[in-house]
């Protein structure tokens, strides 16, 4: 066992000027899905229990130390999942007290996982914990979970894309003590017109966003706006408007955390158009040159499993 204070910095720097070409060789030899040798960073989902993955589900019942996201974690979850494991809020400790504590758990032959909330490649800072961990001699790997902005899309009833609506998805924040001016994208990404604007981390900054969205000349006030508190969880709340008056609504509601919003058309859910999937692609129509449909079956089928893949991406 490693006894002592952990350099987690030096973790972090170690890997700071790895390039593409020297990826860590277990890139190779084990996918996503699979269970690992070490502490697993799980994704919790965005807060029902039941949106936890299968393979979160069955790791978290088998540990005996979790270490979780504090309230963005949701209670009900940890009391179903983990009544028998000891519980440690990780919420202001830093990776010099976080790093040891797992270690020393891990290494004194105790199951331990890391719980976040959503998913942690989404905003997380899972990958300074195993970075620093794995300078300990800790292996560790991630098991993904369902993100905010797709539990919000599943509450509206819509699509994050969207034929002829939205054909892009941009994963954003705003400006604030830990985003400067000049790294805030929101502005660029509403103007686009065909994107949809997943805002996290933005709550508190609802009134400020939308203020400087109807300063651009680009941006149509009337653009929709939906703001989904607590997604998945019991006291879900919705609320939708425009740029122009979503503020107001917001801060009337007195939410200040734990809202995504969702900026653009397919916030609504309608004015989309068919898709070519279930269309005359699907049947092998004629080919459309100007709208750039398929000319043959084969085509059409081969283009419907491009659909297909990209769709679930």
């Amino acid at each position: 066992m490693t006894d002592g204070p952990t350099d987690s910095q030096a973790g972090i720097d170690a890997v700071g000027d790895r390039t593409g070409g020297e990826l860590d060789p277990r890139v190779r030899e084990h996918t996503a899905g699979e269970e690992q040798e070490g502490i697993p960073f799980i994704g919790a989902g965005p807060g029902d229990p039941g949106l936890l993955t299968v393979r979160g589900k069955e790791l978290v019942d088998d540990a005996d130390l979790v270490v979780h996201a504090g309230s963005l974690v949701s209670s009900a979850l940890l009391e179903e999942h983990c009544a028998d494991a000891e519980l440690v809020n990780s919420v202001g400790k830093d990776l010099e007290e976080l790093v040891p504590l797992m270690r020393d758990a891990h290494e004194s032959g105790r199951t331990v996982v890391r719980l976040h909330s959503g998913d942690p490649a989404v905003y997380g800072a899972a990958l300074e914990q195993i970075d620093a961990l794995e300078r300990e001699g800790v292996p560790a790997y991630v098991v993904p979970g369902v993100t905010s902005s797709f539990a919000a899309a599943a509450t509206l009833r819509t699509q994050l894309t969207l034929n002829g609506v939205a054909n892009h998805v941009a994963f954003t924040r705003p400006r604030g003590k830990t985003l400067d001016a000049e790294d805030d994208h929101v502005a660029e990404f509403v103007e686009m017109g065909d994107v949809t604007t997943c805002i996290y981390l933005g709550t508190h900054a609802v009134s400020d966003t939308m203020d400087r969205l109807l300063d651009r000349d680009g941006v149509d006030p009337d653009t929709p706006v939906a703001v989904v508190y607590h997604a998945s969880w019991d006291d879900e709340d919705v609320i939708t408007g425009t740029i122009a008056d979503i503020g107001e609504k917001v801060e009337a509601a007195g939410y200040r955390a734990s809202a995504m919003v969702l900026i653009g058309e397919a916030a609504t859910g309608a004015g989309y158009d068919r898709s070519y999937l279930y269309g005359d692609w699907a049947n092998g129509g004629t080919a459309d040159a100007e709208n750039g449909e398929p000319d043959s079956a084969a085509d059409a089928a081969s283009d419907t499993e491009t659909t297909e893949t990209e769709a679930d991406d």
